[in-house]
């Protein structure tokens, strides 16, 4: 069993919680745009959660963050979102009240893996390892990975739109 195939535990849960409280302190901006702060309704109580992602793409232009469920295969805060949308996401310094959101196909799953790739070589040869993803780009098993990949896409709401 790998490290990323349970929820973390002690430790390593307060260290992965602890942007959190940056985000709560209104001290999101020092992460830039690695971290995404996601607070939405948990799927049985409706008791906000919240949660901080790492940010695999980031595209200004739309604007849109992409992030990927990596502890577990199905983690709680991926099953909330599928129930009901997020509540609000904070990114640096940007605040998007009820966002839109959507899950992304394999395809663009693979595009963004290999971009995140490219972009930051050092976080992924530690990083795919721990998430049982190939290091090398030319893997013929990249196509599997990417389809059991779950990764959301953020946007604004805009108006007249649906979550």
């Amino acid at each position: 069993m790998g490290l990323t195939d349970h929820k973390p535990r002690g430790i390593l849960r307060l260290l992965l919680r602890a942007p959190i409280w940056l985000y709560r302190a209104g001290l999101g901006w020092l992460f830039g745009r690695r971290l995404l702060y996601v607070a939405h309704r948990g799927r049985r109580t409706g008791a906000r959660r919240e949660v901080v992602v790492e940010v695999v793409d980031y595209r200004p232009d739309v604007p849109e963050v992409v992030v990927v469920a990596a502890w577990g295969k199905n983690p709680d805060w991926y099953r909330n979102l599928q129930a009901s949308p997020a509540l609000e996401i904070r990114l640096g310094r940007q605040r998007w009240t009820s966002p839109e959101h959507r899950r992304l196909e394999p395809a663009e799953v693979l595009e963004v893996l290999h971009n995140y790739q490219r972009k930051h070589p050092r976080a992924w040869k530690r990083l795919a390892p721990l998430l049982g993803f190939p290091t090398d780009p030319d893997d013929p098993r990249w196509p599997d990975v990417a389809a059991g990949v779950r990764s959301l896409a953020f946007r604004p709401n805009q108006p007249g739109s649906r979550s």
